[in-house]
């Protein structure tokens, strides 16, 4: 009767068991929804986490904002996070689960591409502006803070003026597609590395790499 009466009132369960908040975690994948996206600069983020689950044989099923998969880990609970609000609405679906998971800040990561690293770089951070990034400044604005761990993946600017949406929202060149699956294979470890092993020495270990 009560779990009848949350649901009434709009009160939803969290899809984890109830343990130590500080084993659970939230990596959110940024990209945008629909098959003309797919396989676009700007969809690295749902790309990862599709490699993950690819890796893991998990399975991303629909949910609020998003479509969600679990990953178990060691002891630790993982919500692999793509939001469906598109990109410059992610900070709406990167605040429900958190809450809706009770998953402290310090336990985000989120993944996203990025225009001032050259292709293929890899670097985890701790905090730091947008920097003009539409999906990292949503979640700024919503989360009322700069201070969480955010993953980058370099996608270069090899672009004219004026060019940067055309360049972001392109599909990868031949030679970027070439080395793509060895990017997305040492991705998959830095998202495990942050969950185990935490975001410092997953810093020192991958940062550049």
């Amino acid at each position: 009767m009560f779990k009848f009466l949350k649901n009434l009132l709009g009160f939803e369960e969290p899809i984890l068991e109830e343990v130590d908040p500080m084993k659970k975690y939230l990596i959110v994948g940024l990209g945008n929804i629909g098959d003309e996206y797919a396989e676009t600069r700007h969809n690295i983020g749902f790309k990862i986490l599709d490699a993950l689950a690819d890796q893991r044989a998990l399975d991303f099923k629909t949910q609020k904002l998003g479509e969600v998969a679990i990953h178990k880990l060691k002891g630790r609970s993982i919500v692999c996070l793509k939001p469906s609000t598109y990109m410059n609405l992610s900070g709406k679906a990167v605040r429900y689960w958190l809450e809706k998971e009770k998953i402290p800040v310090q336990n985000l990561l989120v993944i996203t591409d990025d225009i001032n690293l050259p292709y293929g770089t890899l670097r985890v951070k701790t905090k730091g502006s947008h920097g003009g990034h539409n999906g990292l400044k949503d979640i700024q604005h919503v989360l009322q803070t700069t201070q969480y761990n955010r993953f980058r993946f370099g996608v270069g600017a090899d672009f004219g003026k004026g060019r940067q949406v055309e360049y972001v929202l392109g599909t990868w060149n031949e030679e970027e597609n070439s080395k793509l699956k060895g990017r997305l294979e040492k991705s998959v470890e830095i998202i495990e590395s942050f969950v185990l092993s935490g975001v410092a020495r997953t810093m020192n270990q991958f940062n550049g790499t």
